[in-house]
């Protein structure tokens, strides 16, 4: 603003003043620009614009469609008979387990029935049917059969029992349970304390003793439904789907709303914006009861009639042979799958698929390279993004370690900020005028969208949950009554708009009076420990300031050569970041998308009457790790240990 300002001073002064010519006038105002640092302007903008363009275009292609389908109140449903249509007898779902071929003709008829026997049982538009089964064709038929009644489907984690389970069952208000067979031990668990009017269905191998009283087989029965299209139910483009429970560590799930603007928009921003191809076939590990499998990846299949090849659970051990066997071409990761794969030992097959591309979020910036040259993967396609967020990124251009970019030049066509935050206890920080402040490149920041209700790119859609969604949700954010959605995510930007995670809210911990990023610290602790699993969080000692770092490993101390373990990490972590404890278990546990569950590990701290893994602390004198024990953590709480 001021160097605009200063710039047609300059302009005006020149001409009407000193009657200069325009020739001389145009090149004072270009040293001028160049003086002021107008240069780095010229270097982002040659640098960035190819990009930008591109990013921009692919923005604008979704956009337009999704203008379309709002206006021709087209639904997830419409959207895939359109893709049965052009090539109905085309592979659609392969499920590895049983090696079962689906075309979208079979899939078609299969949702179908679903649509029509649900109809026949007494379920409508708006009523909800809850979905618990693991990964296999079958799932994605049943929701989408769901859809096309108007039938919102409630997917839940496969993981979830007893309190948890009945809490997604009874906050959906579903009137069905669909459950496979697989998961019948899990819904006796609970029968008891279910609503009696909750119709049950089980679908797979069917043992009636094995199942609550009451629940009816549902594979024949769908067998002798109807297989024609169901009339169409009164939802439009940005009615409700489907509800996907969030794998927060901590707290009961909560029910996010996706809507069917939502769905499309998250498939086609990265089928555009990762240049995918309409006979790409994808390899899908990652459950379907979350955004990731079931709309990243699945996505492609129904919205853009892609092949997608169906795994009932992640193995790294037969990952690359399941991608040679079906010929493959990308693959989807979340969370620490890539350096699962890493971790095995190099074989023959890596070299010998056909995927070129790698499609996920959560890739560390500490294996990226590595990841990509090993299995000779061209193109890593890591994004950002949340089931319920409006703020998503993708890194087109493959810059490594981003998650995303933010034009430099044309900032305001994306409406997505980072803003300044208190890294303590993650409140925004407002200027004078009570409106956030934005970040500086390099400088991190939580991740805000501006809500737009009526833009369906820019909607927040938010949980069933009301009292959820005012704690995502931030007012007066850039303008006076304006809101913005909260990820909850420190990131940083880099020069060039490049975006790069740091760390989840919370995560972050102050220690020695530096900011601790625990993402930064797992990854180098992982990598030299040979990729084993690593959870940082911060401590409390009395008498210090701050919290201190402390590392819980899923290995045992005995394969660990600690003393070396203490010269590496001076080299390699600046001193306020070193761990100064250790806690060595047998195992980490992990959500169904594989992020850590800390609050436990945080709880317990490193007190060894509580603990009884084996536990170390940095002992400053020594300048390597020593066993903690009861001593030593007398010492520590009573000040006489320096940390």
């Amino acid at each position: 603003m001021l160097l605009g300002a200063s710039l047609l001073g300059v302009l005006l002064f020149s001409r009407l003043v000193l009657k200069l010519p325009w020739t001389q006038v145009g090149f004072s105002l270009f040293f001028l620009y160049l003086g002021s640092g107008g240069w780095r302007f010229i270097r982002i903008f040659i640098k960035t614009v190819r990009r930008d363009i591109f990013g921009g275009t692919v923005l604008l292609r979704v956009k337009a469609k999704v203008r379309r389908y709002l206006r021709e109140r087209r639904t997830v449903p419409i959207l895939f008979a359109a893709t049965v249509q052009r090539h109905p007898d085309k592979t659609a779902l392969i499920f590895e387990g049983t090696d079962t071929h689906w075309t979208f003709r079979q899939l078609d008829d299969y949702s179908n029935s679903v649509a029509n026997f649900l109809q026949a049982q007494g379920l409508a538009s708006g009523d909800v049917a809850a979905l618990f089964m693991e990964n296999r064709n079958e799932f994605v038929g049943l929701w989408l059969g769901m859809a096309k009644l108007g039938v919102e489907a409630a997917l839940i984690n496969t993981n979830l029992r007893r309190d948890a389970l009945l809490h997604c069952l009874t906050s959906s208000q579903a009137r069905a349970l669909v459950f496979g067979s697989e998961m019948a031990p899990a819904v006796l668990e609970i029968h008891a304390n279910l609503d009696p009017s909750l119709n049950l269905f089980c679908s797979g191998p069917w043992e009636p003793s094995a199942g609550p009283t009451g629940t009816k087989h549902l594979d024949p029965l769908l067998e002798d439904a109807p297989k024609h299209q169901p009339s169409r139910p009164n939802k439009g483009f940005v009615d409700k789907l489907f509800y996907i429970y969030t794998s927060g560590t901590t707290g009961l799930p909560k029910a996010a709303i996706v809507v069917h603007s939502r769905y499309y928009r998250m498939a086609a921003l990265v089928y555009y914006g990762f240049r995918m191809r309409p006979d790409d076939i994808v390899y899908d590990c990652l459950p379907l009861y979350h955004s990731a499998g079931n709309i990243v990846g699945m996505g492609q299949c129904l919205i853009h009639g892609m092949t997608v090849v169906i795994r009932k659970k992640f193995s790294a051990s037969r990952f690359w042979d399941d991608c040679i066997k079906y010929n493959c071409t990308i693959v989807q990761y979340i969370g620490e799958l890539c350096r699962y794969l890493l971790n095995q030992p190099p074989r023959e097959v890596e070299g010998q698929h056909r995927v070129r591309m790698a499609l996920g979020n959560g890739l560390r910036q500490s294996i990226w390279t590595e990841f990509s040259s090993r299995f000779h993967i061209p193109q890593v396609a890591e994004f950002y993004g949340a089931t319920e967020c409006n703020c998503s990124l993708g890194n087109f251009d493959g810059q490594v370690g981003a998650c995303g970019f933010n034009s430099r030049i044309l900032s305001f066509v994306y409406p997505i900020r980072l803003v300044r935050v208190n890294e303590d206890t993650m409140e925004l920080i407002r200027g004078p005028d009570g409106l956030c402040i934005p970040c500086k490149p390099g400088e991190p920041g939580q991740l805000v969208g501006i809500i737009i209700q009526q833009d369906p790119l820019r909607r927040f859609d938010g949980y069933l949950n009301q009292s959820a969604n005012n704690k995502k949700i931030a007012r007066d954010v850039f303008k006076k009554g304006d809101q913005a959605y909260l990820s909850g995510d420190v990131l940083v930007m880099d020069e060039l708009g490049y975006v790069y995670f740091r760390d989840r809210t919370g995560d972050t911990f102050r220690w020695k009076g530096e900011n601790v990023s625990t993402t930064e610290v797992e990854g180098t602790l992982s990598r030299l420990l040979d990729m084993a699993d690593v959870a940082v969080y911060g401590v409390e000692v009395p008498g210090t300031e701050g919290r201190a770092g402390m590392a819980a490993v899923a290995s045992s101390s005995s394969s660990c050569d600690l003393e070396h373990l203490a010269q590496l990490l001076q080299k390699e972590l600046p001193q306020y970041a070193r761990p100064i404890f250790l806690r060595f278990l047998p195992e980490l546990h992990k959500t169904a998308t594989f992020k850590l569950q800390k609050t436990g590990l945080r709880k317990e701290g490193f007190d060894p009457t509580v603990v009884k893994d084996q536990l170390f602390y940095l002992d400053a004198r020594k300048g390597r790790y020593v066993p903690l024990d009861h001593e030593a953590y007398t010492r520590i709480q009573a000040g006489q240990e320096k940390l």
